[in-house]
Formats: structure tokens, sequence, C-alpha cells
């Protein structure tokens, strides 16, 4: 059990969770996520780069770049030889499981438009019902000054317009008993509206035209995500939890956003390269030019090492020097459930991050990199945890396992605890961002 925290620690924490809680509420999609992470670091002295250009790059001086609007990387150059001091990079990914709009959703039956959507990852499709939902994403526009002639626009309609409207427990006996079974493509649509006196096949259109103040016929088509409506918040009689969508995995974003620009306060006494990564398309295997299985990441590290003046054997020494700390969320003890974890194993909200170990690499974690973040957290003053599976449950995956053997870097998956990862609703402990904000921060300035 955790120490009873003084006065200043526990206002340090409340900080801390607040700035959270603001970033969930600006962050419905990755593509919202990436523009809130972009802006907070450019406000903080970051430059902006761009891939398309060359790079120059000074020691002590910070720099973040984004690809295809959803993954963003922000590094600090601090000084001595890059294959000698090496990189400390942390890793999470800003996608989360949901309800993603089909290119021509919006049909009629029943009177009524429904909004048909595909599933998004592994998403609890039973927590998505009898909620307001909105809609947020971004535009493809039509724009002759831009490359391509496209260019793309953030939107969000931040008002109740849909619904997955539950059937009537009269028509569905066998709920409470066998569970909500939807069938995904026949009960999952979202109703919209009555039917009638609405535009053919325009209604969606005119309002994401409206939401973005363009003309409806420059818009070429859009990447648009159901989003829960209701705000984050704390909950308990202390307010000691949180309680948000997407806390997996934009809480572990947050932390290393935190961590990256205490980093850059600290750039003058900093040694080789600190780098935070936040990947997209983890929830559907991270096979894309944005994810962790792409080329994002081994483009980005060869790119500072060549703008620094290195050579290929050079960049690989550093390489072998670096290691990677992979942040996602993990599995809090839930007490009416205790019979699918591990005994002697368990970890618990507001106990500080965990260090999550499977023997078969679905984390990437071996015992020399659970010392290494074992030390971090207690150089910090940081508590820690150690999570392993149920041997009879197949067991997650994360970044961690493919970031590593992409690269060859030495790695550690971590992450705060979690109860209802994937529901349209997750909760996590009040106290656990600031602990892993302080971890990795600590990491990125003294590896």
């Amino acid at each position: 059990m955790t120490m009873p925290l003084m006065e200043t620690e526990l206002q340090a924490h409340d900080t801390c969770v607040t700035d959270l809680l603001a970033f969930l509420d600006a962050s419905p999609t990755p593509w919202h996520a990436v523009d809130e992470m972009q802006r907070r670091l450019v406000a903080a002295g970051f430059r902006l780069l761009q891939e398309q250009d060359a790079w120059q790059l000074e020691p002590g001086a910070a720099y973040v770049v984004t690809r295809g609007g959803g993954a963003l990387a922000a590094f600090v150059v601090g000084g001595g030889v890059l294959a000698e001091e090496g990189f400390r990079l942390t890793g999470a990914h800003t996608d989360s499981p949901g309800l993603r709009v089909k290119p021509r959703g919006e049909h009629a039956k029943g009177g009524m438009l429904r909004v048909g959507v595909e599933i998004y990852g592994g998403p609890i499709l039973a927590t998505w019902a009898d909620r307001e939902l909105g809609l947020a994403g971004r535009l493809s526009l039509k724009d002759a000054a831009a490359p391509g002639g496209v260019a793309t626009r953030n939107v969000r309609l931040d008002r109740a317009l849909l619904r997955l409207a539950n059937a009537a427990i009269h028509l569905n006996r066998e709920v409470n008993n066998k569970g909500l079974v939807l069938d995904k493509q026949e009960e999952l649509p979202l109703l919209l509206a009555a039917e009638e006196g609405m535009p053919d096949g325009g209604l969606l259109r005119g309002m994401l035209a409206e939401a973005a103040d363009v003309d409806p016929g420059r818009i070429l088509g859009f990447d648009l995500c159901a989003m829960d409506l209701q705000p984050a918040a704390l909950w308990g009689p202390s307010q000691e939890y949180i309680a948000s969508g997407r806390l997996d995995n934009l809480a572990m974003c947050h932390s290393s956003l935190l961590a990256v620009q205490e980093a850059a306060s600290h750039a003058a006494e900093l040694r080789g390269v600190a780098l935070a990564l936040c990947f997209d398309h983890e929830e559907v295997g991270s096979q894309s030019a944005s994810g962790a299985d792409g080329s994002i990441l081994p483009d980005l590290l060869e790119r500072i090492h060549e703008a620094l003046g290195g050579g290929r054997e050079a960049f690989l020494r550093a390489c072998a020097r670096s290691f990677l700390v992979s942040a996602d969320m993990a599995h809090a003890l839930h007490p009416n459930y205790q019979r699918l974890y591990e005994p002697h194993h368990q970890v618990f909200l507001n106990q500080g991050p965990v260090i999550k170990l499977n023997s078969n690499l679905r984390y990437t974690t071996d015992g020399p990199g659970a010392a290494r973040f074992t030390r971090v957290c207690e150089d910090a003053g940081v508590p820690v945890q150690r999570y392993v599976h149920r041997t009879d449950l197949p067991c997650g995956s994360t970044i961690g396992p493919m970031a590593s053997a992409r690269m060859g870097i030495a790695a550690v998956d971590v992450g705060n605890p979690m109860l209802s990862m994937h529901s349209a609703r997750e909760s996590a402990g009040a106290l656990d961002p600031l602990w892993m904000a302080t971890a990795l921060g600590h990491f990125l300035r003294h590896g």
C-alpha cells in the first residue's frame, strides 16, 4: 500500500488530473488529440517540423512533428555524441476503440434516418447503447492550394445527435440473463432523425459543412467517430477516481506530453535525445504509416541522427544504447471479477504505474527492462506495481513488442491501472497520472 500523501503532494496530483480531464475533453479523436498536443507543445517552445522539409537540428532545442494527422513525435536534442548517449523514448497511442461512420452511412429504414458505423478495434459495444452521441473527426476538402488539391480540417458536432437505442425488455426478455448482443450489421446503426422531410442523403453532410464553416460541395470525404458527450469527470467520496472515454490510451499520451515538456525545460543538462512518440492505429494492429508496425519510428530516429551528423554505424550504435518505455493502460483488479485475475500479480488503482509482463512477449518486458523501470520509479519517488495476465486467458498486446523488434531497442511495457478498458466510459485512479508523468519525465531526463 502507498503511504499517505502530504497536502502539497495532493495539490500537485489535483493539478495534473485536472489538466488530464481537459486534455481528454479536447481530444474526441486521434486527430483532435494530435492537434491539442501540437498546440500545447508549440506554446511551450517546441519548434514545428514538417516531414517533407529538410531538418536542421540544434542541441538544446525541442521539436514536434506529426504524420497522417493521428501520430505525433516530440523530442529534445541534448548534448554529447548520440552514438555514445543513445535515444530515450516513450511510446503511447492516440486511437481508442469505438464506432466509425461509413462513407455512405446515412440511410433510411423504418421511417428514420440511420447512420451506419464500422467497429474500430475492440469496444465493449453494449456500453455505447442509450447514450447521447455526437460526432467528431476530420473532413477532406477541395482546396486548389493544398498538396493534391485536398486539405483536411478537424470537425466536431458537440451536441446530442445520435443514439444507439436498446430494444425494450418486453421485446428482448433474455437481455438480463444473456447480456446485450448486437447484430453488428442490422442493430448497430445509430438513429439520427425522422425520414420524412429530410434532404435526400444530405443531412449529415450539411451538418458537417455547417460545423466546419465550409460549402457542402467542398467535402470530398470524412473520417468520423461517434463521440460520447458526457465530459471527463472525477468520482468517489474524495473524487479519487477518473471517469472518461478514451483513457486507453490518451492518459498515457498526456503523461508522455508532460514528460517531454519536463525534459525540454532541462535541455541544457540533457544528454542524447529524449523523445515521446504517440502512434496511431494500435487498436487495429499498428500496420500503417503512422502505426508502431510501420516506418514512422525508424524514419524519425534515422532523420534525427542524420541531421545531427552521424553515419549508419553510429546510428546503430545509438540504437544499441537506447531504451523505450512503451506506455499503455493496464488492468486494475476489479473486486467484482477477481476470478479473472492472476491472484499473485494483482494491481490497484491509485497505487502507481504498472510494469506489464508476459513470457510470450505480448508485452515486451524482460528482467532487465523491468529492473530499469523499477529503478527509474525508485529514483523519482514513484510507487510501482507488476502485472501478469491469467495463464488460462489470452493476453492483449501493445506497441512495445513491435517497436522494440523493428528498431532493435531494449524496451519495457508499462501503464497506469484502470477499470472497464474499452468501454465507452472507462475509469482510472486520480493519483496515478502524476506518478506516471513523473516517472516518464525522470526517465527522459536521466535514463
